[in-house]
């Protein structure tokens, strides 16, 4: 008997349906060279496309919720609508952003063994991480440097 977490799926009388852990066949059979660049290329795309869709959680999503939240606001009379709505728009944005991610992370490892590497994992963490940095950079510049720590009025507005 097998008492190991991660053999059990964290419990140590049995094991959850669908929690086994993946099993891939052996290393994948390698095509042409042709078509082993062609899938090489097609990751590296799926790869700055799942780095396009990470960029949008630090600026294009919560800002287009805003956009929709202050077409709600009838004139500043009620807040707590748009509020409610900006904060729903933008937990649904996100969580949508995460199903694509997941799904072209998944895509992403599929295509990289078809072109003949021996890959078992996303890159899905890792490229997340990077776009929180490189967003949150761009943020903090844009905060600080410009529109200024101590302005009162949008880019654009007087």
């Amino acid at each position: 008997m097998r008492t190991d977490p991660t053999d059990t799926g964290g419990l140590f009388n049995g094991r959850r349906p669908g929690t086994g852990p993946v099993r891939y066949r052996g290393t994948p059979e390698r095509g042409s060279s042709r078509r082993q660049h062609l899938d090489d290329v097609l990751a590296l795309l799926l790869a700055a496309l799942m780095a396009l869709v990470s960029l949008l959680f630090w600026g294009p999503i919560p800002a287009g919720a805003l956009w929709v939240a202050g077409h709600l606001s009838n004139g500043g009379r009620s807040v707590f609508f748009p509020i409610v709505a900006a904060f729903a728009l933008v937990l649904g944005g996100l969580m949508f952003g995460l199903v694509v991610l997941k799904r072209l992370d998944a895509t992403w490892i599929l295509v990289r063994r078809a072109a003949g590497h021996d890959q078992r994992k996303g890159i899905i963490g890792p490229m997340f991480a990077v776009c929180a940095v490189v967003g949150g950079s761009a943020f903090t510049v844009w905060l600080l440097l410009i529109v200024g720590p101590g302005s009162t009025t949008m880019p654009g507005q007087t």
